[in-house]
């Protein structure tokens, strides 16, 4: 249980700083509604999962290959956040709530999360010092690390569960101007964000 508290705690708090993947999933909850949030969340989880699983186990091979391929792969993800940044300025939420065909699938609110997350290389290199700091060897055996993955699952799932939920209490409030505004804004903070992550690499 010690090492599952570690893993939740080490989720949450790699979730929680809000990037571009945050914005996106607070735009998703109030245009799609809570559940496209979380969903979307938990692609980003399921993400960090997967970084966190070769931090765990020292796949080096694979580490060497993200890191060796960052900015190829960081760029395909850059280009496809780019593409959803500019189809949220366009988006009218009037079209959207008058049509459920238009209506965004929980699988592709959940795996678009997946790709964007997963094409941001970097993030194993938290995980590495994470898992390094916490002194996670595999020569200790595989329940530890592995009692450390579904932690940052639950811990970042945890996350996107109150952002979503929270957020979700807004769209209430917001009529279909304020929604305008808020794609608009949506937008343009994920443009941003993405420009200061590509200037940190």
């Amino acid at each position: 249980m010690f090492f599952l508290l570690k893993g939740i705690i080490l989720g949450f708090s790699i979730a929680a700083p809000v990037g571009p993947i945050g914005v996106l999933c607070i735009q998703r909850t109030l245009s799609e509604g809570r559940l496209h949030g979380f969903v979307s969340g938990l692609g980003a989880a399921t993400a960090d999962s997967i970084y966190g699983f070769i931090g765990a186990f020292g796949l080096s091979a694979i580490s060497s290959f993200l890191i060796g391929y960052r900015w190829p792969i960081h760029i395909v993800g850059g280009i496809f956040l780019l593409y959803l940044a500019l189809k949220i300025w366009l988006s009218k939420p009037s079209q959207k709530s008058a049509s459920s065909k238009q209506t965004k699938t929980l699988a592709g609110s959940y795996l678009s999360t997946v790709f964007l997350t997963i094409t941001n290389p970097m993030t194993i290199f938290s995980f590495i010092a994470a898992f390094a700091a916490l002194g996670i060897a595999t020569t200790a055996g595989h329940l530890a690390p592995a009692l450390i993955i579904v932690g940052v699952f639950v811990g970042s799932a945890f996350w996107w569960l109150i952002l979503s939920f929270g957020v979700g209490l807004l769209k209430h409030k917001l009529d279909e101007n304020g929604m305008l505004w808020i794609n608009r804004i949506s937008a343009v903070l994920i443009l941003i964000l993405l420009v200061i992550s590509f200037l940190r690499k």
